[in-house]
């Protein structure tokens, strides 16, 4: 299973953006985002908006392990 970082990695090379450009699409700096990528450190925030930026849907769930409901 990928990290979310390693998710982002892969979605930046299919989009054919390199960092700088994620970066100044969430308004932020590149060494903003390179930090939180190399700790594998977002917020929900941030990943809704990086995933906007990269042009995809960001599904956070949880799953009632009893009920089996979507939260």
């Amino acid at each position: 299973m990928l990290t979310t970082s390693e998710k982002i990695i892969v979605l930046l090379e299919r989009r054919k953006m390199n960092k700088s450009d994620l970066a100044a699409a969430i308004g932020t700096t590149r060494q903003n985002l390179g930090n939180k990528l190399s700790r594998n450190n977002f917020s929900e925030n941030d990943l809704r908006k990086i995933a906007s930026a990269l042009g995809t849907d960001l599904r956070v769930d949880f799953i009632d392990r009893e009920t089996g409901e979507s939260i």
